[in-house]
């Protein structure tokens, strides 16, 4: 039994969300979170509609995911409508309270001392899992921290709906006891805008305290000088050879679904421009929004000649094989082989492949997204821009990058070190410690 380090009791934090699995950004985050709290001598437990924490620690209700057939239909009759009918009504208070009833039976079950919403009062997937949520920590009182990771004023589809009462209830509420957590400033000045609420920023993070081990014939820029590499990783020493890469190729790495948020057709019109040799590799698909967008990156891909492979077949969330004996690789595999990053986002949340390319020690092109353009680029880091189209500097300093060993070590070194200042667990530990201080009451962490 774990012991908080501040005041020496045991307490137990309870994080909250649809789903507690897979890469998605916001169960990656929590994880890291989690890594926090279990630090300072808190046990994690956690309640969604699918997790794959160990059972003895994790409460699943079905309907909590948003993907349950009845929150999708929920979903369906509340938004892009006006009005909505009185059955979907009906059906939200019914899973309202089943999930209410499962809420208390998750804080006692585990003796939670605090709740941690991930994003299960930001984004309504989940319209009853919101509403059930805000009436327990109403009713209960339970210090909550909530961690909003993307607001549905932010999303253009979640603008014409019919449930504009639940929307300003539970998303998020406006309780005494609920602190606040964004991860940029722009949602922060939103927040304050719409609500009146003020919340704390903590940007996403990585381990930048810890590079990341030796790959193949990767070494990580961020070893100091005299330091040891971690162990050598030979599992993805044939990553090129598999992602069809030939030696006198570039890989050039688009680590993003293919929605159209991300701009894949300036990755394709950048590798046409840079006049080189290379394969343009999107390691993730097309996910639930449609096809019709990755139908148009492989049409322009073939206009512009330009060699773009979607490997999402043999990129996972572990390691292991296909059913035809390919293996399977993490995206942690393939960022250290790749040459270059495009990552040409029109809008991000926050930025996790940002912070990835640059973890990995890739140079990187990206393009100038608000959240990038306000949080980020001020800490100094040094990239590729575009500015929502490619231009003839951008090539340029993209091949200079590409063909000076020298110029591209002192580049990525450069991002790793400011990085490590800004976005590392260390900065994200001082940070919720303070959170945790204000809602336990316990002493200084």
């Amino acid at each position: 039994m774990a012991y908080c380090s501040g005041c020496g009791r045991h307490h137990n934090v309870g994080f909250i969300s649809t789903r507690f699995a897979g890469t998605d950004g916001v169960s990656l985050e929590t994880a890291k979170w989690a890594s926090v709290f279990q630090k300072v001598g808190f046990t994690c437990f956690y309640f969604a509609g699918e997790i794959d924490r160990p059972p003895e620690v994790s409460y699943v209700v079905k309907e909590a995911h948003f993907q349950h057939p009845d929150i999708k239909d929920i979903f369906r009759n509340c938004f892009g409508a006006s009005v909505r009918g009185r059955f979907v009504t009906r059906k939200i208070y019914e899973i309202r309270q089943h999930l209410k009833d499962h809420l208390y039976k998750f804080i006692e079950k585990f003796e939670l001392d605090l709740l941690v919403p991930e994003n299960a009062l930001t984004i309504p997937l989940n319209i009853p899992l919101g509403i059930a949520l805000t009436e327990v920590i109403s009713e209960t009182g339970m210090p909550t921290i909530a961690h909003h990771h993307d607001f549905f004023w932010e999303r253009q589809n979640f603008m014409i709906n019919a449930c504009w009462e639940y929307l300003n209830m539970a998303f998020p509420p406006h309780l005494p006891s609920i602190q606040h957590v964004v991860i940029n400033s722009s949602a922060d000045n939103q927040l304050s805008l719409r609500t009146g609420i003020s919340a704390t920023i903590i940007p996403n993070v990585m381990d930048f305290d810890n590079p990341p081990p030796v790959s193949g014939n990767f070494e990580s820029c961020a070893l100091e000088s005299g330091e040891s590499p971690p162990a050598n990783d030979t599992y993805a020493a044939d990553v090129r050879q598999d992602l069809g890469v030939a030696d006198d190729e570039l890989l050039i790495l688009q680590p993003t679904r293919v929605v159209k948020r991300k701009g894949i057709e300036h990755a394709i019109e950048l590798v046409h421009r840079l006049g080189m040799k290379a394969k343009l590799i999107i390691s993730h698909a097309s996910g639930d929004e449609g096809y019709d967008y990755e139908r148009r990156v492989r049409e322009y891909s073939k206009l512009l000649k330009v060699d773009t492979y979607f490997v999402a077949n043999i990129i996972n969330e572990e390691r292991g094989k296909t059913k035809n004996g390919r293996t399977v690789y993490t995206l942690e595999d393939i960022y250290p082989h790749a040459d270059l990053v495009t990552y040409p986002s029109n809008f991000e949340g926050f930025g996790n492949a940002f912070l990835e390319a640059v973890y990995f020690c890739r140079p990187i092109v990206v393009n100038t997204y608000s959240i990038y353009t306000i949080d980020i680029k001020p800490k100094g880091f040094s990239v590729i821009e575009i500015d929502g189209y490619v231009t003839d500097e951008a090539v340029r300093k993209t091949r200079k990058v590409l063909t000076n060993s020298e110029l591209r070590k002192k580049m990525v070194t450069h991002n790793y070190e400011t990085a490590k200042k800004y976005y590392s667990y260390t900065v994200l530990g001082k940070k919720l410690k303070d959170l945790i201080f204000d809602c336990t009451g316990c002493q200084k962490l």
